[in-house]
């Protein structure tokens, strides 16, 4: 898996922390929790559960019709479990540098040419 987590790879994940799972309610638990910032297509959920499984991050686990209706269930897998943790941890990190950039003072950027005028002033 990458360093850092596509946004989908991320919410899935979060959404699967919760327990087991199927496609649908992986997709509104995605959009609820997100604050509705991510709303996956179904291409898009199923790719990446596709490629989150191949990760060893989730794991099939059950399928059952209902009303017709094929679902298959999935799971977070310890690995998906640690993956999580792991960018919460990088989030987490970069969130609190930009809380500390965000404290400091502004300072005016120096137009260009500026550095040779303040160096003829000096002198």
């Amino acid at each position: 898996m990458a360093s850092t987590m596509t946004q989908p790879e991320f919410w899935i994940l979060t959404a699967l922390a919760a327990g087991r799972r199927h496609g649908y309610e992986i997709m509104r638990e995605t959009e609820r929790a997100s604050g509705g910032s991510v709303s996956l297509r179904v291409t898009t959920l199923y790719a990446t559960l596709e490629r989150l499984e191949r990760d060893g991050l989730i794991h099939v686990d059950g399928e059952e019709v209902v009303n017709g209706r094929a679902r298959r269930y999935y799971r977070l897998t310890e690995i998906g479990g640690a993956g999580l943790e792991a960018e919460v941890h990088r989030l987490e990190q970069a969130v609190a540098v930009a809380r500390v950039r965000l404290a400091l003072p502004v300072i005016p950027a120096l137009g260009p040419g500026a550095a040779s005028a303040l160096r003829g002033a000096a002198a």
